[in-house]
């Protein structure tokens, strides 16, 4: 980085020479990192004490159309990015809400940004804006005040080695996951921190709401993003505080599972909470441009109408395409997708069908893009790995690529049923969440009459009940709604409709001879053989309906969401025992030679 040599003469100049630094250091749970982290001892009270440092290059800047919390700096690859001074701050809250040092102190840790090119007036009025009282704004121009302030949190004779291990060794706070603080971010939205872009994406959407009252205009916000990289966090934080300031604010998705879900937790005890949540097919009839904001959360999931066996004779005939419902529904809607996550048949929730049912109307289209991941502990590697391994990066043969060891992701072959289960277990006797979910290649029954559960996922003398298909809890079994989040949902195995929008801390995945690897496939190179035949979806029995090239790319997605589900990390099976070699050679555990189709290939 081109800014630490500054920061490093600053400290020479500022007698911190025993301060330590702790460079790019990772946010944990995120792949996101600070700049840096001085760590010393407070030259007061002698306690442990951080100052985290965000770096900017930028010699001129100035406020994003009056924005408080967006700039534009000039010459800058990106304009419209969040304030320096909020972007710190909000690493500073990230840090104090997960690791375990700052749980009794939290005022321990603090946050300055510094722009060491600049000078005063360049950048005069980013220096009146209230993010600057939380966490400080220095130019270059004002080095003398940044060696002061850095003085009096840390002390020059201490050094700081022992500190920062404390620091870097520090525990991390389990994650509060999404839907366990639902209720809480409806009425208090501090309590998640958006961070970089998700904090613009919000920002954006506040601007654009503000924009479209004033001048009676429109526009449409896209934000896309992998699994855990913060959609539905911005999607919460949207809702409460557009409904707190009064506006007509909407919550929508496809999924009938995450829906009930937030209606159930997130309007916890709250009756106009829970109706601020919909689904994509409610909005058939609504009056154009009657919401300030619809926020289409798993916006992957819209389908090409909103018609179903219920709908009236009358409303079927005027059906219209149903992102036009949803863009005409708001005057700005706001979608969040990984088109990825496309996985059942009418599904068509991609950026370019979004895009183009905008320009139609002629309404401007904004996008932003969330690079970092917050599910998967952080992991993006692991991310790009489940999409190159299954074909999803560009090379749709998919590619026997290597899991390198990741320290903020556990992945691991599993070599039966029997074994996922009980190391499953095992994490939930340490205090973890855990879950099992499997493609949809076993037949799905109903409960019999005595209330009991049919065990339909059987593979060999192992045996399992799906979740429950309906909104009764039954046997013990929650609801299908629930069965992510509550605790009982162990028992059953899951399948993509009720996991897709949740996470949970350790994922088994069980993959079925829907979707096998094949050694002689694509020319011999090896590759991804969808199975049809496998399949006991009712989605995908008719080819008029489902082509075999749809079918083997809603497989492939199918089996990313499954995959991308855990926090801390993901066990597979595969029913296939090809399958099951190839996987155990990328993830570099031990292979028998013997066992495999050929030498060359499991040593590849």
């Amino acid at each position: 980085m081109a800014s630490l040599p500054a920061l490093a003469r600053d400290l020479r100049d500022a007698g911190l020479e025993n301060v330590e630094v702790l460079l790019e250091h990772k946010l944990p749970l995120t792949s996101k990192r600070v700049d840096a982290v001085l760590a010393g001892v407070h030259p007061k009270t002698g306690r442990p004490s951080f100052v985290v440092v965000e770096l900017k290059q930028w010699g001129r800047a100035h406020r994003w159309a009056g924005s408080d919390t967006l700039v534009d700096p000039e010459g800058a690859r990106y304009s419209e990015v969040l304030h320096p001074s909020l972007q710190v701050a909000g690493y500073v809250e990230y840090l104090r809400d997960f690791l375990r040092a700052f749980e009794h102190d939290p005022q321990a840790i603090q946050g300055v940004a510094y722009l060491h090119n600049a000078v005063d007036d360049a950048v005069a009025d980013l220096l009146t804006v209230p993010a600057i009282a939380t966490a400080p704004l220095f130019t270059g121009q004002r080095r003398a005040r940044f060696h002061e302030h850095l003085r009096s949190l840390l002390s020059p004779e201490v050094p700081g080695a022992e500190v920062a291990d404390m620091f870097a060794g520090s525990a991390v706070a389990p994650s509060r996951q999404l839907l366990a603080v639902a209720a809480d971010e409806i009425q208090k939205r501090e309590q998640f921190k958006l961070l970089d872009e998700q904090r613009v994406a919000y920002e954006l959407v506040m601007h654009a709401v503000g924009e479209a009252r004033r001048g009676d205009t429109k526009e449409v916000i896209l934000v896309t993003g992998g699994p855990g990289s913060g959609k539905s966090v911005i999607a919460l934080s949207l809702v409460g505080e557009l409904a707190r300031q009064g506006r007509s604010v909407l919550h929508a998705t496809g999924s009938r599972s995450f829906t009930i879900t937030l209606r159930k937790v997130a309007g916890k005890g709250s009756r106009r909470a829970q109706e601020l949540f919909k689904y994509f097919h409610s909005f058939m009839a609504a009056e154009k441009n009657g919401l300030d904001v619809l926020v289409a959360d798993e916006a992957h999931r819209i389908r090409e109408k909103s018609v179903s066996r219920w709908t009236r004779q009358e409303m079927r005939e005027r059906a219209r395409p149903q992102v036009d419902e949803l863009i005409d529904a708001a005057r700005v809607p706001v979608f969040l997708l990984d088109q990825n996550q496309v996985v059942r048949p009418g599904e068509i929730g991609r950026i370019e069908d979004i895009r183009a049912a905008a320009v139609r109307r002629g309404i401007p289209v904004r996008q932003v893009d969330l690079d970092d991941q917050f599910r998967a502990g952080g992991s993006l590697a692991y991310i790009q790995w489940v999409e190159q391994l299954l074909g999803l990066d560009g090379d749709p043969a998919g590619a026997a690529v290597v899991w390198e060891t990741d320290d903020n992701f556990d992945v691991d072959i599993v070599e039966s049923p029997e074994e996922l289960e009980s190391r499953l277990q095992t994490q939930r006797d340490k205090g973890y969440g855990a879950r099992m979910t499997a493609g949809y290649c076993w037949p799905w029954s109903d409960p019999r009459d005595d209330g009991s559960l049919v065990p339909d996922v059987v593979i060999g003398d192992w045996s399992r009940p799906w979740n429950l298909r309906g909104d009764r809890s039954i046997g013990g079994a929650p609801p299908a709604a629930l069965w992510a989040t509550d605790t009982a949902g162990f028992g059953q195995v899951g399948c993509v409709y009720t996991a897709q929008g949740f996470e949970y801390d350790w994922n088994g995945v069980i993959i079925g001879d829907d979707l096998v690897w094949r050694s002689g496939a694509n020319g011999g190179r090896g590759g991804w053989v969808a199975q049809r035949g496998a399949s006991r979806d009712p989605a995908f029995r008719s080819r008029s309906v489902v082509s075999d090239a749809d079918f083997d790319r809603l497989v492939r997605n199918t089996y990313k969401v499954l995959l991308t589900r855990g926090m801390v990390g993901t066990l597979i099976y595969s029913t296939d025992a090809e399958t099951r070699l190839l996987l155990t050679s990328v993830t570099r555990r031990r292979v028998s030679l013997r066992d495999c189709p050929s030498p060359t290939w499991c040593l590849a």
